[in-house]
């Protein structure tokens, strides 16, 4: 469905008519990190589960306490999977500077933090410039009304809400944070709005019922003992909100 080969398959968040799908991306951050390749190649495969993206953190440890990945980890994984559609959640400071650098590296998607920018607007300008898809964040604790100035404007394809503190695997889910997503899914419900943060086959209910489509797992993926049937029950509960929404607008 996704192809970072196939601009036609990018989201498009000025289309009001594009379709609500779901889809599932994995975080690389709990993958084994001796084997990125081939943990991705598995979840891409449908012995996998065949998800639609690969979700892969940029932490420099000033947004957020902690490190993880650059440029070089996206170049690489492009050169080996050339069509996979790689979701950039870039969790630090000064993003349009690093737009470009990852862009090139062959981001299909570079999600930067609202917190970290006085002009979201520019930045997702700049994203759509370099050719890829714009994402904007949120923190946990950030009001959610922070997000309503670049996505009205149409500038951002992705909303991104994060469910626990930006930059680390394994926390509590703050099941508060949820209420954001149905906040934005009745203001733009022909939005993509992605959700991260300890989302499993007990949280994905809450999610995908308050609006969220996107979800962006770890070990719920990563670390399941059969990771095909994971992802399959995770894809099927959001396609019966998703459905269920239609439904209730005819």
């Amino acid at each position: 469905m996704f192809d970072h080969q196939n601009k036609k398959t990018f989201l498009n968040g000025r289309n009001k008519k594009q379709p609500i799908v779901p889809i599932i991306s994995p975080s690389l951050m709990v993958a084994d990190q001796t084997r990125l390749l081939e943990e991705t190649l598995h979840v891409l495969s449908p012995e996998g589960g065949s998800v639609e993206w690969i979700h892969v953190d940029i932490v420099d440890g000033h947004f957020a306490p902690n490190f993880s990945f650059c440029p070089k980890t996206v170049s690489d994984l492009r050169h080996h999977l050339p069509h996979a559609f790689l979701d950039v959640h870039f969790i630090a400071n000064n993003p349009s500077m690093w737009v470009e650098p990852f862009a090139k590296a062959g981001a299909s998607n570079f999600a930067f933090h609202v917190e970290t920018t006085e002009d979201p607007i520019g930045v997702c300008r700049q994203i759509h410039q370099a050719g890829i898809m714009a994402g904007v964040a949120l923190c946990v604790d950030t009001p959610v009304e922070a997000l309503f100035p670049v996505l009205d404007s149409g500038e951002a394809d992705v909303a991104l809400v994060m469910m626990v503190k930006s930059g680390f695997a394994g926390q509590n889910f703050q099941p508060d944070a949820v209420e954001k997503v149905r906040v934005l899914r009745k203001r733009y419900p022909h939005l993509t709005i992605q959700v991260d943060g300890s989302i499993t086959l007990e949280t994905i209910n809450l999610c995908a019922e308050a609006g969220a489509n996107a979800i962006v797992p770890g070990r719920a993926v990563y670390k399941a003992k059969n990771r095909r049937e994971s992802v399959l029950k995770l894809r099927s509960t959001i396609q019966k909100y998703i459905n269920q929404r239609a439904q209730s607008h005819l």
